[in-house]
């Protein structure tokens, strides 16, 4: 029996992650964001959080534009 038989790519590579928001198991490389470049395509340079819990929080956290008159008290 040869080792290099048994073992293909696919069990070395994560190929499914599970997300850290939603707690969902999704593919790594269609539904996360890559956060480091310069590593390639490593499974430690994706998110552990998924593109749509992603973008649900920077909106649920984006600034809201307020006017300046409504910051400052009018003494």
């Amino acid at each position: 029996m040869d080792f290099d038989e048994q073992v293909d790519l696919e069990h070395l590579l994560f190929l499914d992650r599970r997300c850290k928001t939603c707690g969902e198991v999704k593919n790594l490389l269609e539904d996360y964001y890559q956060t480091r470049k310069n590593k390639g395509s490593l499974p430690s340079s994706y998110s552990y959080e998924c593109k749509d819990c992603m973008k649900s929080r920077v909106i649920r956290n984006r600034k809201k534009n307020t006017p300046v008159h409504e910051m400052y008290p009018d003494w």
